[in-house]
């Protein structure tokens, strides 16, 4: 049987990196019932050495602006597909996002942490669609994340059994 959720990622040019190493004691994420609860995760990458990096660092609005936090967003997506798949062993098990908590770093006055975070959100649809990538949401500011990271989430995701 072919796996179509990674047929459509290549079509969309997008190749899944190793999921990102925990920087914790915690699981990439965890399945009850029919739902998988995935850990907070950032827009990283891993570099010739194997590491993590960001490639995005600082606060959308002084240091970023937000297409630079809207690829960030993207870049976490893609990293939740990989933690997805890591847990699941196939994307195809996914039946729909039900919802992202995402966090923005952002400097003082910023409003707008909604448009950053369709960085994410918009990956979900693309490769989902409307009725299945399309989730709740909720978009919060901070002063600060972990490592000067730009974005932050974690997902809510209803599975197939």
């Amino acid at each position: 049987m072919p796996h179509t959720t990674e047929i459509r990622l290549k079509n969309m040019g997008i190749v899944l990196p190793r999921r990102p190493k925990a920087i914790g004691n915690y699981l990439p994420g965890v399945v009850v019932g029919n739902i998988l609860y995935t850990s907070g995760t950032l827009g990283t990458r891993p570099d010739e050495d194997d590491n993590d990096v960001l490639p995005y660092v600082g606060k959308i609005g002084s240091d970023l602006t937000i297409e630079e936090g809207y690829a960030s967003a993207r870049l976490m997506a893609i990293n939740h597909l990989s933690m997805m798949k890591a847990v699941l062993g196939d994307l195809d098990r996914v039946k729909r996002i039900v919802k992202m908590i995402g966090y923005v770093t952002c400097s003082p006055g910023f409003t707008e942490p909604h448009l950053v975070l369709n960085g994410a959100s918009d990956l979900f649809v693309e490769l989902w669609g409307e009725e299945n990538g399309k989730h709740a949401r909720a978009a919060l500011t901070q002063h600060e994340l972990g490592l000067n990271a730009p974005v932050e989430a974690d997902l809510t995701v209803e599975i197939h059994a």
